[in-house]
């Protein structure tokens, strides 16, 4: 039995998030400080005291759950058997396993969270969470709509979130609700995240993530792209780059992950949002968190 390590995305921030870790431990605290020097501000200090709305920026967001979880993990005497990450924990989880050097993964998720918000900002765009509807149901839906409006995350059975336009978004949750859909659910976002309208941002991304050394890791890494392990650090950068336009298939990624022997899960970073999809997706694993 393994113990798969999963990382949580954007949306999980919270304020005093790593201050305890900052101050109890020496070596957290110096890579803090390595990070602050790294991004040219103190996150850490938005971190500790920032509000709520400071830390919703995604130039802060970003930066800060990445952060948070990867030190976090870099405290655990224990090493995981297999490692996933929910969007933007897929860096985190990188991180973990060794796959890419805390700093330089730093460098990339600062430069994403920039580029994502540059791609906001060109054109108007949202997010929407659908409750109660199958997949195929949302899929058929949103096919039939000429507005750029995709499926985002595949988060658990039942629970799925739409991208796109802010006309796209309101056409499909008009006709979700008619079609039966428990819940239609704005998402405080401010764009179309894994959807067509982050294309700048991932082109911008991908050469970031090019001239960025990448090794083979010391366990599987379950893409969001595709929901397979990965040990080729081609694979892995290829697989990086798609992520910013493709849909997450985290339902898939932890079924996949059962199948090839995971027997407990535990998330690592702030809040517990994996924790309960995991549990929906696979009631029957041990699921566990530190934050």
């Amino acid at each position: 039995m393994k113990r798969a390590f999963v990382f949580p995305g954007q949306g999980a921030q919270f304020t005093g998030m790593g201050k305890n870790l900052y101050e109890t431990s020496p070596a957290a605290r110096s890579l803090f400080e390595r990070a602050n020097d790294i991004l040219g501000f103190r996150v850490t200090d938005l971190m500790f005291h920032g509000t709520s709305e400071e830390l919703k920026q995604t130039k802060v967001t970003q930066p800060a759950i990445f952060l948070h979880s990867v030190i976090l993990a870099d405290s655990l005497e224990e090493k995981p058997g297999m490692v996933a990450g929910h969007s933007l924990g897929e860096f985190s989880a990188l991180v973990a396993s060794g796959a890419l050097a805390l700093e330089d993964g730093l460098r990339l998720v600062s430069t994403r969270a920039l580029a994502m918000q540059k791609a906001c900002e060109v054109t108007p765009s949202t997010m929407t969470a659908v409750l109660g509807l199958p997949d195929e149901t949302v899929e058929e839906i949103l096919a039939g709509i000429d507005e750029v409006v995709v499926t985002a995350n595949y988060n658990c059975p039942g629970q799925l979130v739409i991208s796109g336009s802010l006309e796209g978004i309101a056409i499909a949750g008009e006709r979700l609700k008619a079609a039966g859909a428990r819940r239609v659910l704005p998402l405080g976002v401010g764009g179309a995240f894994h959807s067509p309208l982050m294309e700048p941002a991932r082109q911008e991304l991908a050469r970031a993530i090019r001239d960025t050394p990448f090794a083979p890791p010391t366990c599987p890494v379950y893409q969001n792209v595709d929901a397979l392990p990965a040990t080729d650090p081609g694979v892995i950068r290829q697989n990086l780059i798609d992520q910013l336009t493709a849909p997450v298939r985290w339902t898939r990624t932890v079924q996949n992950m059962v199948a090839d022997g995971a027997g407990s899960f535990l998330e690592i970073g702030p809040g517990k949002v994996l924790q309960g999809l995991v549990a929906k997706i696979t009631p029957s694993v041990e699921i566990a968190g530190i934050e």
